[in-house]
Order: C-alpha cells, then structure tokens, then sequence
C-alpha cells in the first residue's frame, strides 16, 4: 500500500483499488466495527461509508481512498492547516498514486477542501462537493463554531485525545444530535487545527474563485442541511443547503451540475445511496472508463 507525505513531513496510507481514470476519495476505506461503529451509528453515519463508495465506483475508475480527516485527528496539524497545505497534501496523495490527472470527490469540509484544491491546480479532471456551498460558503460561522470547540477543549485538558472515528454518546434518535449536550472529546491541538484553516478562509471570495475552476463541477446537498449551534458552540446557523437552493440558478450558469435531494440532513445526505446515484453517472459522462 503506497504512502503520501504530507506538509508536515507525515504519512498517510493510500488505498488504490479499479482500473480507469483516477478518482480521488478523502474516505476510510475500512469499515468501523465494533462499540466505534455503534456510536456512528447513533448519529447517523454508516460505519462501512468509505467501503461503499470505493466498491461502488472501483470497477469503472481507478479509486484512491485516503482517510484524511482520520489522519488529522490522529496527526494534528495546529499551526498548519491552511487551504495551501490541504491542497497540497492532496496533491501528494495523487503523486504517490501516480495519477497526473484526477477526479476529487469530498465532502462537507473536505468538499470545500476540494475547492481549494481546484483553483490552485490545472490537474483536476472532474470536482465534486458534497454538504458544503461552492458559493456563499459559511466560512464565518464556521470559524465561530470551531473556536467555541477550541475554547471547550482548552478547559477540558484532561480529556484524553477522541479517536477519530467515535462520536460522543447520545440519547438522541439517530441521526439526531441536541448540541448542547455535547461535550468535546477532541484536544486542543486537533480543535485548533480547524481554527487555523477556518481563519485562513475569512477573506476567501468564493465568488471570485469561479473564474478559477476549468474542470466538470458537480455539487449535491441536502435541502434541510442546516445546523443550529447553541451559545455554547457560538450560537451560528451553518447553513449548507440555503446558499446552494438561493445560487441553483447562478451555479448552473457557472457550470456547476446541482443535485438538491429532498427532505435529507448533513449526515443522511453524505450516504453512499444517495451519493453513488449523482457521482457515478456523472463521473461516467464527464471521465468515461479508459479515458
């Protein structure tokens, strides 16, 4: 298995499985087993998510799955996560997999990961952005409610590092999350990470950056993505679904294909049932095998 070093002279494992044009998946490509996959599970999240996107797209395309978020939380990055680095790192991760030209696919951060990556390189092939807005993106409240789960994480120091892949018990029904009774599980370090990327955004003009982005673009969000934060995690509506539903129109001038799905939240709309319906089809189109 091939590794990738990244900007800050760390390694991530780099899973490559198809035959076909290159396809870049920030996914883990291991399904999450045991009380880990419990607790996604409780939240809404499908434990085997990166498995099945990878075998729902690797007979057509050569998929490179990578688990970036994974390697952040386990390797943070506190001072060094700019848009640049991200984008370079996924860069390096196309280098390792020998690919010069490549589709990305990410989602809710690491779409908007993607789109950093888009103006900064003419190797993409084809950009895809799931749960987050390529246009009106919400960068400020964003840096709000990052910094108020730096804060927390700041007076909780004894908190053992979280592993990336479990979520904090809930009662909640699943895929219902109160944030108030959340508490924060991540380190300082890992929280900050995220303030330092979210403040390196605060003057990005997502408008201006379409100019930017030549390759086939496709973006897909839940229309009832919208998440509420109490005070305790900076009192913000992150709204994720309203810019894409206001722009459709715009987006599509611009380029953009757009795929609204009716009635879905952030986490039912990054499924791989929903998600595989939109992206392989036209990955096909826009790629096609052996292109």
């Amino acid at each position: 298995m091939p590794e990738a070093r990244l900007h800050d002279a760390s390694t991530i494992a780099v899973e490559i499985k198809g035959r076909g044009p290159t396809v870049l998946l920030p996914v883990n490509p291991r399904p999450v087993e045991g009380p880990q996959a419990e607790e996604l599970r409780r939240w809404g999240a499908d434990p085997a998510l990166g498995r099945s996107l990878v075998d729902g797209l690797s007979d057509a395309f050569q998929v490179v799955a990578f688990d970036y978020e994974g390697h952040v939380l386990q390797e943070p990055k506190p001072d060094t996560l700019t848009p640049a680095n991200v984008a370079g790192d996924l860069l390096a991760v196309a280098d390792a997999a020998g690919a010069d030209r490549f589709a990305y696919y990410g989602y809710s951060w690491l779409a908007l990961a993607g789109l950093q990556l888009g103006i900064r390189t003419d190797r993409l092939a084809a950009l895809a952005m799931g749960g987050y807005p390529p246009l009106d993106g919400p960068y400020t409240e964003m840096l709000r409610v990052t910094a108020a789960a730096h804060e927390l994480a700041k007076a909780s120091p004894a908190s053992p590092p979280s592993d990336p892949t479990t979520a904090p018990p809930s009662d909640d029904p699943p895929g219902e999350v109160d944030w108030s009774t959340v508490e924060v599980s991540l380190t300082e370090a890992q929280t900050r990470q995220f303030v330092t990327l979210y403040q390196a955004l605060q003057d990005f003009d997502d408008r201006a950056a379409q100019a930017r982005l030549r390759c086939p673009r496709l973006c897909l969000v839940g229309s009832a993505d919208e998440i509420a934060y109490d005070e305790r995690w900076g009192g913000v509506q992150v709204s994720l679904a309203d810019p894409v539903i206001r722009h459709r129109a715009e987006l599509q001038t611009l380029g953009w294909e757009v795929h609204v799905l009716d009635g879905l939240d952030h986490m039912q709309a990054m499924q791989a049932t929903q998600v595989l319906p939109i992206l392989r089809p036209w990955l096909l189109g826009n790629l096609g095998p052996g292109s």
